[in-house]
């Protein structure tokens, strides 16, 4: 299963959503799927009665449901009942919700738009663009991020092709790049930042963020010249990219005379979304741009 976590919202609600790259296909948490449809304070008793009632249904629940590993609220992985499209519509045919088709065609909008994403990929850039616009950052902002989202892919894919395929280990070589140039982990980079289930990145000022691409882009650079081999030689290459990125950390502070690692986050400057729309209106004597 690829590791493609996300969380969709429905009407303020949180479903759980997995991609599996090799079946081409989404995966849904059944919980969350029911938990839209009926508002029920017992999910899991629920589903029971639904298949005590539908002998059809739970004649083929093991066709339907397939564990897979998501990221619980909490930011835990666990294993939870899910299905895909076919097998979350099936569901809903046996639940009695007046939701039931607003969220047939926001399933079926999914879908279509991570197929469009595969013939066009440049769409998901500019899904991310739209989210991040949604959220209040400045387009400076988000320019500075789309760059460092495409930097991190190469780097990630230049560790695959070195032979790191865990995803702690990812993790780890994330640590070593990290410390190497800001002088913390990434978790006690988010702790300094006062962060618990937040992307660090996405809380990153611009000289934060154009410091962590350096190190990204460099490790990049140095892994393809050396071509390494595994967790241990990758391990280095991510080090001495982190390393660059520190040392121009230490020459813009010496110029600026305090440290740029900060304690800010996103929420102290993403401007509210009634200014940001305000913005976006023309005045009375020119064309919106």
């Amino acid at each position: 299963m690829d590791d493609n976590f996300a969380i969709q919202l429905f009407e303020g609600k949180r479903v759980r959503i997995v991609w599996d790259a090799e079946q081409e296909k989404y995966y849904f948490s059944i919980v969350d799927i029911v938990q839209v449809l009926t508002d029920s304070a017992d999910v899991k008793q629920y589903i029971k009665k639904m298949r005590a009632r539908d002998s059809e249904l739970d004649s083929k629940w093991g066709t339907i449901c397939t564990p897979v590993e998501m990221r619980a609220f909490d930011g835990k992985r666990r294993k939870v009942q899910a299905a895909d499209l076919q097998g979350i519509f099936r569901l809903i045919q046996s639940i009695p919700s007046k939701k039931a088709e607003p969220v047939k065609q926001w399933l079926a909008k999914l879908g279509e738009q991570r197929i469009d994403q595969m013939i066009d990929p440049e769409l998901s850039f500019q899904m991310a663009v739209e989210d991040y616009r949604r959220q209040g950052y400045s387009d400076k902002w988000i320019n500075e991020r789309m760059r460092s989202i495409e930097m991190r892919k190469e780097l990630t894919d230049e560790w695959k092709r070195s032979g790191v395929t865990e995803q702690k280990d990812f993790a780890i070589l994330t640590n070593v790049l990290t410390q190497a140039w800001s002088g913390m982990t990434t978790g006690e980079y988010k702790r300094h930042k006062g962060l618990t289930k937040e992307n660090l990145r996405d809380n990153m000022t611009n000289v934060e963020l154009a410091l962590n691409t350096l190190a990204e882009v460099t490790a990049t650079e140095i892994s393809r010249q050396r071509n390494p081999k595994g967790m241990a030689q990758s391990r280095q290459t991510a080090k001495e990219g982190g390393e660059v990125a520190r040392n121009a950390r230490a020459d813009i502070e010496s110029r600026l005379g305090h440290s740029v690692i900060s304690s800010e986050r996103a929420s102290d400057h993403i401007r509210p979304l009634e200014e940001s729309k305000a913005e976006e209106l023309p005045s009375d004597d020119k064309e919106d741009k």
